[in-house]
């Protein structure tokens, strides 16, 4: 018997292409510690991203009070001072207007608060050794109204609603500059606020200088007042 016909070759997977795509395949293939090596970077990766993230969150920082900030800044303040004495120095001075005192603090001490006297005014008539008083008005080189006290002196003369005694205008209160014919308690209070800007009054003729007296309110009031 002869032998039967040679079967015709079967085409596989393992033919020429399938050698190839083998090949191909495991040129890509990170084999087990390929494997290790992406996922020790990807977890660095991951780690980076958490820290910088950490970094860029916004912040929040609490500060404390400063109590010992806010005690100094209220001790330092003038009008804080426990026992300080606040005078208005006027006349002819060379800074009128108000000073702060210590407490015992005289008239002397006042005067130079206030840059001292004008050049040729006399203070002999002030009581240069008197202590002040906390608010008064220290008048310099202006004469008092006869029956006034001398402004300084510390000695008191007629009441200004005496009869026949002129209102000083440069220690008048509201009261007193009230009870002047033709003035009221608003126009009182212009008169107080005018006399507080310039530092008191030089001359009776300074209040045509203040809102709502005119001429013929003047003229009712010169013979009235004093300074």
């Amino acid at each position: 018997m002869g032998s039967s016909p040679a079967e015709p070759a079967q085409l596989t997977g393992d033919g020429a292409f399938g050698g190839e795509r083998r090949a191909w395949l495991h040129a890509f293939d990170p084999g087990r510690p390929g494997v290790r090596a992406l996922a020790a970077v990807a977890v660095a990766v991951v780690l980076i991203a958490a820290f910088l993230a950490w970094r860029a969150r916004p912040r929040v920082d609490h500060v404390a009070p400063s109590f010992e900030g806010t005690a100094s800044a209220s001790s330092s303040a003038p009008a804080g001072v426990p026992g300080e004495v606040v005078v208005a120095v006027g006349g002819k001075v060379r800074k009128p207007g108000l000073v702060r005192l210590a407490p015992g603090a005289r008239v002397a001490d006042a005067l130079t608060a206030a840059g001292g006297a004008e050049p040729g005014v006399d203070v002999a008539m002030l009581n240069l050794a008197r202590r002040v008083t906390d608010g008064e008005l220290i008048m310099v080189g202006v004469a008092a109204a006869p029956g006034a006290p001398v402004p300084g002196s510390g000695v008191s003369g007629a009441a200004p609603g005496a009869p026949g005694a002129l209102v000083n205008l440069n220690t008048a209160t509201l009261a007193d500059l009230d009870a002047l014919p033709g003035v009221g308690p608003v126009l009182a209070q212009r008169i107080l606020d005018a006399r507080d800007a310039q530092g008191g009054f030089r001359a009776v003729g300074d209040l045509r200088k203040v809102d709502g007296i005119g001429d013929a309110r003047f003229e009712q009031l010169k013979d009235l007042v004093t300074v």
